[in-house]
Parts: structure tokens; sequence; C-alpha cells
């Protein structure tokens, strides 16, 4: 469940949301899981650097095709 929620970056952060709101225990035995995997320092890490990724990659293959076109 972590790997196919670090696919996607608008769940990510909406969950990383939800446990800073402290109510990941409505979101059941998955919440549970989010919490103990993304409650801790590795997690916060391993979520922010997935979301610096999902925000770099985009931006230099941008980079590279609005370099190529001739305005």
């Amino acid at each position: 469940m972590i790997a196919l929620t670090a696919l996607n970056p608008i769940d990510l952060a909406r969950i990383l949301i939800l446990l800073q709101l402290d109510i990941s225990a409505l979101m059941g035995y998955t919440g549970a899981l989010y919490q103990q995997f993304f409650g801790s320092g590795e997690g916060i890490a391993f979520s922010l650097l997935l979301q610096l990724v999902w925000i770099v990659v985009p931006l230099f293959f941008a980079l590279k095709i609005f370099k190529k076109k001739d305005l």
C-alpha cells in the first residue's frame, strides 16, 4: 500500500495532511499502517523526498522541451 501511495503525489500529500491533523484513526487499518510508517522521521523524509521528485522530474523535462522551442 505504501509503494502504491508513493506513486500518487496527490494521495501522498492528502495522507500527510491527515496525519498532521491526527485523524488517521478515521481511516481504519490503513490509517494505522500509514501512521506507523509516515508518522516516523524516516517516513516523513521519504514522503518529502518523493514529493520533491514529483516536482523536479516534470520540471526538468518541461525545461528541456521549452529550450528546444523557437519562440
